[in-house]
């Protein structure tokens, strides 16, 4: 499906905060399962979302730095938790506290990607703008995408160390 992103509109597309957003992709991230609260959510129907890139429902606020945060956790067969803003086909947006996991397969390796969401609080989302915008603004004035992340790790890292916490401890603090 040849899919144009949407312009980002500045209205939430909202969901409950007792629901969960359910996804679970293959190796490549591609979606091989979505719940209704995700479709309905993101402004998709299953024929839309089934197949396709996670990243379809990227928005562009989001800095590239904390996605690569995510893929190597989840890569090392870790469980990554964090907060994301993402895009629906629409251009409204919503956020979500992520908790990103691998699936296993029965010879034990990585066979895909399982993800809950929840509705975070807005103090929480609050918390977590201002300092995606500085990661954001680290990777903006970088020449490439290679050097664009790098220096958005380097962002969080520095928060972290700051903090003198880990990215799990940062997560569950917001």
């Amino acid at each position: 499906m040849a899919h144009k992103k949407p312009l980002p509109t500045g209205r939430e597309s909202p969901f409950s905060a007792s629901e969960i957003i359910v996804t679970k992709t293959d190796l490549t991230s591609r979606i091989t399962y979505s719940n209704e609260v995700f479709l309905r959510v993101s402004q998709l129907t299953a024929t839309q979302a089934i197949g396709q890139p996670h990243n379809l429902i990227r928005h562009p606020d989001m800095p590239r730095s904390v996605f690569r945060l995510m893929w190597e956790t989840i890569q090392a067969r870790g469980e990554f938790f964090g907060y994301v803003k993402n895009m629906a086909t629409t251009g409204d947006h919503y956020w979500v506290f992520a908790h990103v996991t691998p699936s296993l397969g029965p010879d034990g390796k990585i066979a895909g990607f399982h993800s809950n969401r929840r509705k975070p609080d807005p103090a929480q989302i609050a918390r977590i703008e201002p300092i995606y915008r500085r990661l954001a603004e680290a990777e903006a004035s970088q020449a490439n995408r290679d050097e664009a992340v790098r220096a958005g790790a380097a962002a969080m890292t520095a928060i972290l160390q700051q903090g003198g916490v880990t990215y799990e401890q940062f997560a569950f603090s917001i």
